[in-house]
């Protein structure tokens, strides 16, 4: 693979070849492809090799490094602290538990209300992986439990495939739900006036909860729970819950700090600030002494500098693709080839192709800094349509692996587990993956252009 990487480098860059410049970044964008999907290096490496490749043939070491310093990367940095500290503190587990009490030691009511608590979890914690791991542990630790008494077997499937699913798609509930939303939201502010985080729960929270009930009722067809002791359930979870003690000190504050910054993102329109501002705020106060729950020593260590050098190159790759004129050249081809066709057509041709090409991408961002520059520019060129809901519909199109075990980094982990197979995930994703195919119609024809 290392070879193939510098046989390509030396193909689109040495100087005896004369290439047009979008060739060019087309080359650049299949080299950074081939680094990450491989993991040929860590991906904090490969992006440092990306960064020297656009200084030298693309942009000014000056410009490249402003990409570095974008508000995206800091709010990704604000809110590592910020997710940290509320699952640090404990509250993030007590939360999940109460929740989960709320499904009374029901089967069917628990995975409902599992699917809920990833939604909730998503306004909390910025991270898919973060989710994924807070969630699959809490879970496994009530099924071992169950386990004694009665058969978990289908339940444990429809609970941790509900993990695999649920963790992307609640990374698109709210504005700064993973960090593939957060680089999106970026984008589309770019693209359109009074995009704010209220604004962005209008378009998405409507679709995805009807999403939610009707991937529900699929699994309940798929994995009939088992009757399971309902008593034996709200014991252990009391018991977990006696385990974590009376609210802390600390976890009252993570809630006044955390309550306190989703008020400041929701009304921004009223007071100006950014989404990015307020995070850093909210990030800040969290170490602050009298206000805080921990020192800067401790919060440090909750922030992955591998994954923010990694999210700048990402936007990196958007502003050399766009700059380049390579995302207008790729959006003109395609129009052209597809002009004889109504503009519906061809935004359901690019949804479907968006979650066919998503079978063999691992990494979402890296993936979502391909099609996303690309929808809004076809949206631009599209009849009938604004490229804001073209981007949002491939964006939404994108996040989520239906199939494969290998399609994200939360799949391989409720895999883990054992609860189900590679069988099991593919008659579960039929089905699912058409009902999200036809929630994404729905909304890009329907509800979004009435907003």
């Amino acid at each position: 693979m290392k070879l193939l990487v510098l046989v390509l480098y030396l193909f689109f860059f040495l100087p005896i070849f004369h290439w047009d410049v979008k060739v060019q970044a087309l080359g650049a964008l299949l080299i950074i492809q081939i680094l990450w999907i491989g993991r040929v290096f860590p991906l904090a490496y490969s992006s440092l090799l990306f960064i020297l490749m656009l200084s030298f043939h693309f942009f000014s070491y000056e410009e490249t490094l402003q990409y570095l310093s974008s508000e995206i990367v800091w709010l990704l940095f604000s809110t590592f602290i910020i997710s940290h500290a509320f699952i640090e503190t404990g509250l993030a587990s007590r939360l999940s538990l109460q929740l989960l009490k709320i499904s009374r030691g029901s089967g069917r009511a628990l995975v409902l209300i599992s699917f809920i608590l990833m939604l909730i979890l998503a306004i909390l914690i910025p991270s898919n992986i973060g989710k994924g791991n807070l969630v699959s542990s809490v879970l496994d630790r009530l099924l071992k439990s169950l386990k004694q008494i009665d058969p978990v077997k289908n339940l444990g499937a429809a609970l941790f495939i509900g993990i695999s699913y649920s963790a992307g798609i609640s990374g698109a509930f709210v504005a700064t739900g993973a960090s593939s939303t957060i680089y999106t939201f970026g984008l589309f502010t770019d693209i359109t006036d009074g995009l704010s985080y209220l604004s962005w729960l209008y378009y998405f929270v409507p679709p995805i909860l009807l999403y939610i009930v009707l991937v529900w009722i699929v699994f309940l067809y798929t994995f009939p729970p088992e009757n399971i002791n309902r008593q034996h359930l709200l014991e252990f979870i009391n018991e977990r819950l006696g385990e974590l003690g009376r609210l802390s000190r600390k976890e009252k504050k993570v809630m006044i700090i955390m309550g306190l910054t989703l008020v400041l993102w929701a009304t921004q329109v009223l007071h100006g600030y950014s989404i990015p501002l307020v995070g850093l705020l909210g990030a800040a106060l969290t170490v602050l002494p009298g206000i805080g729950v921990w020192n800067w020593d401790e919060a440090k260590k909750s922030i992955n500098w591998d994954m923010m050098l990694f999210f700048a190159s990402t936007l990196m790759v958007s502003g050399m693709l766009i700059k380049t004129g390579t995302i207008n050249w790729l959006a003109d081809m395609l129009i052209h080839s597809l002009a004889s066709q109504s503009g519906i057509v061809v935004l359901l041709a690019l949804v479907l192709c968006t979650a066919l090409i998503r079978l063999i991408f691992v990494n979402i961002l890296g993936f979502l800094t391909i099609m996303i520059p690309l929808a809004i520019n076809i949206g631009e060129n599209l009849a009938g349509f604004s490229p804001l809901v073209v981007a949002m519909a491939v964006f939404l199109a994108g996040i989520p692996g239906f199939f494969l075990i290998t399609q994200s980094p939360v799949h391989l982990i409720s895999y883990s587990y054992g609860y189900f197979t590679d069988r099991e995930l593919m008659r579960a994703g039929l089905p699912s993956s058409l009902l999200w195919l036809i929630v994404i119609a729905i909304s890009a024809l329907f509800y979004w252009p009435l907003l």
